[in-house]
């Protein structure tokens, strides 16, 4: 199970106090009507589907997948998977998670923005509206290069909302346009043509639709305009278009009605999939410009189709644990070397040392070689006194990792940060991390050389206490508490490579404490394999019952049912791959605490979030911890295909038996609204059953899926409304609300950042007689943080009498301020080609110098299109500029290739050259090409601007047409062989007069 980040930058949950419906493409679900849901999801499944079939073309591999708006998740990460097997089953699950955290963060701002006109382009607020959408892209592009992907996909959800309510609210469609307005993602470019603030834009409505009420002159002068919306005043300039509808108070004023496309029975609904069509091809169109900022694989990894299991270390490096890290070390590298080149390979590597009193560096990584240096460079120092700083390095790697990651962690002490308990509590919740702890000696005197000695030692050992710490953070990530010696640690870190695989489900999990005898039940179904059963515990004593009724007691190591390893307080069951599918048992008895897990490996599997309804009956993703005692509503997703029917969504007891069942509603294939009549007062995980249909058996099998992390309930709520970036040195003011349905509560406030930013924060909060509290928040980044760095600010409440808690977690991105919106520019300066018939028997040649004047620089020049072979020098100009050459070679069956050059703020500039007959081409960023003699392609200088429809039409031998805008001068031009010089002299004539 998954779920999802989606707090992070955009999320503002008012819990008590619920908003209208704001005017917008609807957030998640509205039938019949085109969502933003729908409309990021196919855009985000066409553009990943054209990624991997450009990357497979240039590997000469077939893509059959039809590129269209009937794509599906599981299809598109099916075409894209170079793997059959199926343990690729995680990919789809982390495509799955992208997509969901980009759509939830896009619908959220439905609820952090209700009324901001510049979020929704509402009252002519195009300037803004564009200056929200750059300023978006650029946070993208610099939390990728930080390899920063949860805040990049957040970002790309909000500023998609902007970008696709332009299209529902202006007037852009009715104009009879036909392509996206691509002028919102170019900031260089100007806003020409918006109607001005006194220029009149509407008259009133005569029919039930609206159809003719934007004036004849708006449309024939192709003039643009937006609907103006209020739910507080009708006013509005003279004239003006209303948004329309029955919140929008503007729209009864002259003239009325309105022309927003929001949905099908919208003012104008008539034209709403037409709006939903263009604001698709829009978003494909940013998603575009972020692809080639950060490169095909890179934007994979954001999409989610690249990432599979992660390996994830918290190690302490004090002077005992020589041996630990050694054996840290020692299984890494066997899980590295063993799966490198498969698909199990780790997607992404996580190492966190710890000490006392420092903590870090967290490194996070794609590449094994490099966490192999890390961890290899690790060794133990220092520890004269016993606790160490446990918790903030685990806090760290929880804010550094993906979501859902399963981190371990290696120490044999006490943690000295106790006071992160809570933190590190929610941070788990929210993002859906399991955590292990990997504990050595807990119970015996441990040896540490003191730093301030060269002989002599002190004697330590962990109190129960703290280890009960270890094992209530462990219980609520759905983890372990594994204790064993040094001598058997290698043993127990198997527990590892099952939890490195890919595709990992949990079945089942409990935990007993006080321990009671207890039969279990859970279901195994045909997709899974590799199933495992850990039992943790100082004495448990079990046995296993199949649904044949075989049995196998927990002290036989290899018996009918499976394998037993026994190491310190571990018992981790193998069970036979010809293990049988039904109903299982388990019967525990134990003296004292205990926990039981059961994972697999499956591509049936699940993500949750918890949303709450809108005025009008839709939904937004929720910020924190429900009310208890209220109802509330799971979006539940579930992956492995169509062939899946959901019978049960419950919420179980984490450490009992009780259960809330929830009511089910399809509202999709694979998607389902879960109502839950009241949250509990105790801590729960969601569980999933239904039926399993498979082709090969006459009737469907049950199949059982537990979220492994618990959530829990609060009596009452934070809500914040921050901004999506921050920056750096620059103290940053965020108010934030405490409402509760109680009165007279000191509340106690804490506030945390995982990068240890300056926060300034109240130490309590007293709610009123209204029951609420305001308080503020200082962050403040270093003046030297990076761009593209994420932070994660949480601010928990907690009442000191009844223990009661909640929190907020804020993501958000340190961003030095954008100046440079200008892309580079591409300039050919020659080409030579020859081509003869036969093409694989000759080369062709180009030669490029592209230049970023008065930029921030050239960052890198790649391919987008050709398969010849790209080298690149620097050189400096005449005038002082730096200019990146670049020298393309190709095979005359090779006739196009593009360019695209990407300077260090992610503008991209993209340079088209062919050899194919008849050519011409005019590139975005101004230069023009001619093709001469029916084989040869000459750019000429693109110093100059060259309108991308052309002016000026030259004919050359009846079959060439040089496209320029009557301005242009040619500068320099070659080319190889003697029958284009005639051809160029009389170009050259003709332009010179």
């Amino acid at each position: 199970m998954v779920s999802l980040d989606v707090v992070g930058v955009f999320l503002l949950c008012w819990t008590l106090f619920q908003p209208p419906q704001v005017a917008a493409f609807k957030p998640l679900f509205l039938d019949g009507s085109v969502t933003h849901r729908e409309i990021t999801q196919m855009a985000i499944l066409r553009k990943a589907a054209e990624v991997c079939h450009d990357i497979a073309t240039a590997k000469g591999h077939d893509f059959t997948l039809p590129i269209n708006n009937r794509l599906t998740p599981s299809a598109v990460h099916s075409a894209c998977s170079t793997s059959s097997d199926s343990s690729s089953a995680l990919s789809t699950l982390g495509f799955y998670s992208a997509i969901t955290e980009i759509y939830l963060s896009n619908a959220a701002v439905d609820q952090v923005f209700a009324f901001s006109e510049a979020h929704h382009i509402d009252n002519e607020a195009f300037s803004e509206g564009r200056g929200l959408i750059t300023r978006g892209v650029a946070a993208v592009k610099a939390s990728v290069q930080q390899e920063s992907y949860i805040s990049a996909r957040i970002s790309l959800g909000a500023l998609c909302h902007t970008l696709q309510d332009f299209y529902s609210h202006s007037n852009w469609v009715e104009l009879g346009s036909t392509a996206p307005f691509s002028t919102l993602i170019k900031p260089d470019l100007p806003l020409n043509n918006i109607a001005g603030p006194s220029t009149p834009t509407c008259k009133s409505c005569t029919g039930p639709n609206c159809v003719d009420n934007i004036l004849p002159e708006i449309l024939l002068q192709k003039k643009l305009t937006s609907g103006y919306f209020s739910i507080y005043s009708s006013t509005k300039p003279a004239g003006k278009c209303s948004h329309g509808g029955f919140l929008d108070r503007t729209s009864s004023r002259e003239p009325t009605g309105g022309i927003n496309k929001d949905d099908i029975s919208s003012e104008h609904g008539f034209l709403h999939q037409r709006a939903a069509d263009m604001a698709i091809s829009a978003t494909m169109e940013v998603l575009q410009d972020i692809r080639l900022a950060i490169g095909d694989q890179a934007f994979l990894r954001l999409m989610g189709l690249k990432q599979t299991s992660v390996l994830a270390f918290v190690i302490d490096t004090t002077g005992s644990m020589s041996d630990d890290i050694e054996e840290a070390k020692r299984v890494s590298f066997s899980i590295i070397d063993s799966r490198r080149g498969t698909s199990e390979e780790p997607s992404e590597y996580i190492l966190v040392p710890f000490n006392d009193p420092d903590f870090g560096p967290l490194t996070r990584t794609e590449d094994a070689d490099l966490f192999k240096e890390r961890i290899n460079s690790l060794s133990a120092f220092g520890g004269g006194d016993f606790p160490e700083m446990c918790l903030s390095g685990l806090l760290l790697a929880l804010a550094g990792a993906p979501l859902s990651s399963d981190i371990f962690v290696f120490t044999d002490a006490s943690a000295k940060d106790t006071e992160l308990k809570s933190t590190v509590q929610a941070t788990i919740e929210r993002t859906k991390s399991t955590v292990t702890f990997m504990l050595t000696n807990p119970f015996l005197f441990r040896r540490r050389r003191d730093a301030s000695q060269s002989q002599g030692s002190t004697s330590r050992s962990i109190p129960l206490s703290d280890i009960q710490l270890y094992r209530d953070l462990a219980h609520v990530s759905g983890g372990q508490t594994i204790e064993v010696t040094r001598a058997t640690l290698s043993q127990a870190t198997a527990v590892i490579t099952d939890a490195s695989t890919s595709a990992l489900v949990t079945l089942f999990q409990v935990v007993r404490n006080p321990a009671i005898a207890e039969n279990f039940t859970f279901v195994l179904d045909p997709s899974l394999s590799n199933v495992t059963v850990y039992v943790t515990g100082d004495s448990p004593v079990f046995t296993i019952y199949s649904p044949t009724g075989v049995s196998q007691s927990g002290s036989v190591t290899d018996g009918p049912l499976g394998s037993i390893l026994t190491v310190g307080n571990l018992k981790r069951v193998k069970l036979n791959p010809d293990n049988q599918t039904g109903e299982w048992k388990i019967s525990i008895d134990s003296t004292s605490f205990y926990s039981l897990k059961v994972t697999g490996q499956s591509s049936v599997n699940f993500l949750f979030n918890f949303v709450q309804r809108l005025e009008g009956g839709d939904f937004t993703p929720k910020a924190n911890r429900p009310f208890t005692g209220r109802n509330a509503t799971l979006f539940v997703s579930v992956t492995g295909g169509d062939s899946i029917t959901v019978t049960d969504v419950l919420l179980v007891e984490a450490s009992g038996s009780d259960v809330v069942t929830g009511t089910i509603k399809a509202v999709g294939a694979t998607d389902f609204l879960v109502n839950i009549d009241r949250i509990p007062e105790w801590a729960f995980v969601v569980q999933l059953k239904g039926l399993l249909n498979d082709s090969t058996r006459s009737l469907p099998s049950q199949f059982l899926r537990q979220s492994p992390t618990q959530q829990q309930g609060s009596r009452f709520t934070i809500t914040a409304q921050p901004n999506s970036t921050i920056e750096p040195g620059t103290p940053f003011v965020l108010n934030f609300t405490l409402v509760t349905n109680a009165t007279g509560i000191s509340y106690t406030i804490r506030a945390r950042t995982d990068r240890s930013f300056s926060v300034s924060f109240p130490s309590s909060l007293d709610a009123g007689t209204d029951g609420s509290a305001q308080g503020t928040v200082t962050l403040t980044a270093p003046s030297n943080t990076e761009s593209g760095t994420d932070v994660t600010l949480t601010i928990e409440a907690e009442d000191p009498e009844s223990g009661d808690s909640n929190y907020m977690a804020l993501r958000f991105t340190v961003m030095t301020k954008v100046t440079d919106f200008s892309s580079p520019v591409c300039q050919v300066v020659s080409i030579k080609a020859d081509c003869p018939v036969e093409c694989s028997r000759a080369s062709w040649e180009l030669s490029t110098n592209i230049t970023d004047v008065n930029g921030t620089g050239i960052a890198g020049v790649s391919l987008s299109r050709g398969n010849g072979s790209l080298s690149l020098s620097n050189v400096m100009s005449v005038d002082g500029t730096d200019v990146t050459v670049a020298f393309y070679n190709a095979s005359c069956c090779s006739l196009e290739v593009e360019l695209v050059a990407v300077d260090r703020v992610g503008n991209v500039g993209t340079c088209f050259t062919s050899i194919k007959s008849p050519s011409t081409t005019v590139s975005p960023n101004g230069t023009s090409t001619v093709s001469l003699n029916g084989s040869t392609t000459v750019s000429l200088n693109g110093s100059t601007t060259v309108s991308p429809n052309g002016t000026s039409t030259v004919s050359l031998n009846g079959s060439t047409t040089v496209s320029l805008n009557g301005s242009t001068t040619v500068r320099s031009y070659s080319v190889s062989f003697s029958m284009c010089v005639s051809l160029v002299g009389l170009l050259v004539s003709f332009l010179y007069g």
